[in-house]
C-alpha cells in the first residue's frame, strides 16, 4: 500500500463576486478531485488549533501528524534546517522577507506594497541578501539566502525575540503601527531601517525598476524560533517517507522528520511552478520503494496573497490535472494500491489576502474501495452549497493532526 498527501496550500476561500459568488474551488474544473470526493471519505479538519496563528508551519505539522501545540517552534527554524544551516541551542532563527515599501517619506510613514517584491528571483535576492549581510551581519548574526523573497537571519544569543507582525497581513497599509516598538523592538527596527538605505537604490533594484518590477527595498523580520526537534516519521508510523515542495518551510519539516527531501527542477513556490515535475518525482519515489509521499504546492496560497483570482482557479485546475490526475492514472496502470489525502493546509481568502483559521475540507480516497459519499464535488461545501453540516453530513476532526491516522487506517 502506498500513501500520498497532496496539499494545495491556501486553496480554500470564500465566495467571490467576480466568480459568480463561487469560491475558486467551486469555480475550478477539477474532475479528478470531484470524482474522488464522491467516492472517498470526506470531512473537515481544524488544522490550526485555537489560540495559534494560522501559519503554514502550524497547519502542515498538523497534517503530517505532529500536534502543533507541542511541536510548533516557529517557521524560521524549519526553514533554516531546510537551507542546510546548523543551529545551536544558542541560536534564534528569524524569517527575513525582502519586501517592497513605498518611497518618498520617512521609513515609519512608508506603505508595504508587496510582501514578495514581485516574487523576486532567487538570483537577484541572493545579491541583495549578501549586501545586507556584508553591512549588517557580524560574528553573532548572519543573513542567509533562501528562495525568492524568503530568507533567514540566524542570531546567536539574540536579544529577546519580538512578536513581529507578518508582512502579508498588512499589504497596502502604512507600516508605522506595525513596526517593532519599545526597548525589545528597537534593535530589530534599526536593522530594518538600515536595510532600506542599503537596498532602495541598489543596482539590482534600479534594474528592476527599469524592467517595470517592484524594488526589493527593505527586509522585514518576523517569526523567530529556536532549534526544532521532531520525532522521526518512520519511528512514529513505521513507513518510509519523502516530501516534495519548493518551499523551505515544508522541506524543513521533512528534514526534521527524517523524510527524504526531493528537489524538483522548476519548482518555484508560485503560480508558475512545475506541477507535472512534482507529480513525476512523487511517482518515481513511490516506485523506488518509498511508502509515503507528501506533495506540497504553494501556488494557490501565493495567488491568495496577491489577490490573483483567475490564477488561483487555474492553479487548482493544474493540481487536479497534472498532479492528482497523473498519479491516479499511473498508479492504477501499474496496479499499485494506494490511499490519497488531498486538502488545503489552511484557507487564504482573496478578500483578506492572508491566512485564516477556518476548518478545511479534506478527502481520503482509497483505490481498493469506493465509498458513497454525500459529496457532490470537492469544495468548501462539498457541492452542497452550504446545506450540509460538519459533524452531521460530513466528518469533523477537531484535531487536524489525527488526519494522518485516518489516512494510514489507524483510525476512521
Amino acid at each position: 500500500m502506498k500513501y500520498i498527501v497532496v496539499i494545495g496550500d491556501g486553496m480554500a476561500d470564500k465566495p467571490i463576486a467576480e466568480l459568480g459568488n463561487k469560491t475558486p474551488l467551486e469555480k475550478a474544473y477539477k474532475p479528478e478531485m470531484d470524482g474522488m470526493a464522491r467516492e472517498g471519505f470526506c470531512g473537515y479538519a481544524k488544522t490550526v488549533p485555537d489560540g495559534m496563528v494560522p501559519e503554514s508551519d502550524t497547519a502542515n505539522l498538523g497534517v503530517m501528524g505532529y500536534d502543533p501545540k507541542i511541536y510548533s517552534k516557529g517557521r524560521s527554524p524549519l526553514e533554516a534546517m531546510s537551507m542546510g544551516l546548523t543551529m545551536s541551542e544558542l541560536d534564534t532563527a528569524y524569517r527575513c522577507n525582502i519586501v517592497t515599501l513605498s518611497e518618498g517619506d520617512t521609513y515609519e510613514k512608508l506603505t508595504i506594497l508587496d510582501h514578495s517584491a514581485d516574487e523576486i528571483s532567487t538570483e537577484e535576492a541572493d545579491v541583495l541578501i549578501k549586501a545586507i549581510d556584508k553591512e549588517l551581519g557580524d560574528s553573532v548574526k548572519r543573513f542567509h539566502t533562501g528562495i525568492s523573497y524568503r530568507h533567514c537571519l540566524l542570531w546567536e544569543n539574540s536579544p529577546k525575540p519580538y512578536d513581529f507582525m507578518r508582512p502579508h497581513d498588512i499589504l497596502g497599509k502604512c507600516i508605522e503601527e506595525y513596526l517593532p516598538k519599545g526597548n525589545d523592538g528597537q534593535v530589530f527596527l534599526e536593522l530594518m531601517k538600515k536595510s532600506y538605505d542599503i537596498l532602495n537604490h541598489h543596482p539590482v533594484n534600479e534594474q528592476r525598476r527599469k524592467r517595470g518590477l517592484k524594488p526589493a527595498n527593505s527586509i522585514w523580520l518576523w517569526s523567530p524560533g529556536k532549534k526544532p526537534a521532531l520525532p522521526q516519521f518512520y519511528d512514529k508510523y513505521g513507513i518510509s517517507a519523502s516530501v516534495i515542495s519548493a518551499v523551505d518551510l515544508i522541506k524543513g519539516i521533512g528534514v526534521c522528520a527524517g523524510m527524504e527531501v526531493i528537489e524538483v527542477e522548476g519548482a518555484t513556490g508560485n503560480y508558475k511552478t512545475n506541477y507535472s515535475g512534482k507529480a513525476k518525482a512523487a511517482l518515481d519515489s513511490l516506485c523506488a520503494g518509498k511508502d509515503f509521499v507528501y506533495i506540497h504546492v504553494e501556488a494557490p496560497d501565493e495567488c491568495g496573497h496577491r489577490a490573483e483570482t483567475d490564477n488561483k482557479v487555474s492553479s487548482i485546475e493544474k493540481i487536479d490535472k497534472e498532479i492528482i490526475g497523473f498519479l491516479n492514472k499511473e498508479l492504477k496502470n501499474r496496479g499499485i494500491e494506494y490511499r490519497m489525502l488531498f486538502m488545503p493546509d489552511h484557507p487564504t481568502p482573496i478578500a483578506i489576502r492572508t491566512h485564516a483559521s477556518d476548518p478545511v475540507p479534506f478527502v481520503v480516497y482509497d483505490s481498493r474501495k469506493k465509498q458513497n459519499s454525500k459529496a457532490k464535488s470537492y469544495d468548501e461545501y462539498f457541492g452542497c452549497a452550504g446545506k450540509c453540516a460538519m459533524g452531521e453530513d460530513f466528518d469533523y476532526l477537531e484535531h487536524g493532526y489525527t488526519l494522518m491516522d485516518v489516512l494510514l487506517e489507524k483510525q476512521q
